[in-house]
């Protein structure tokens, strides 16, 4: 007589297969097909919020000035072209971090990598995620 197959083994199997899908195979809500997502950006790490040094989700030391951003869905180590929708400035950055905390958000970025693409003082910014090949 046969046992039925138990779904335990099976769903572990594919949950550690997808943990080690590499970062150019993005989530489709993220762009995965290739083609931008738009939404709003965010930034973080003002001095007044004293994070330089403190360590992100990804163990790495907080940089305010590196190109780096925080994501809830892109893996660790995935590069993204954040496009400012309004003026096409651009800059690649790296997922080091999760975040942002408001579901309206799609990314939060480093002030040096924010500063990039739009002032400061806008706080929020429509842009375009491009996911990036190279990793």
């Amino acid at each position: 007589m046969t046992r039925p197959r138990t779904p335990g083994r099976t769903t572990a199997v594919v949950a550690l297969a997808a943990a080690l899908t590499p970062a150019a195979a993005l989530p489709a809500r993220a762009g995965g097909d290739g083609l931008p997502r738009s939404c709003l950006a965010s930034w973080y790490g003002a001095p007044e919020e004293q994070l330089d040094g403190w360590p992100t989700a990804s163990g790495e030391p907080f940089d305010p000035e590196a190109m780096t951003a925080a994501s809830r869905d892109l893996p660790f180590g995935t590069r993204v072209r954040v496009t400012n929708a309004g003026t096409g400035d651009s800059v690649m950055v790296r997922i080091n971090d999760r975040g942002p905390r408001d579901a309206r958000r799609c990314i939060d970025l480093t002030r040096g990598a924010f500063g990039e693409i739009a002032a400061l003082d806008a706080g929020l910014v429509r842009v375009n995620l491009t996911p990036s090949l190279v990793r």
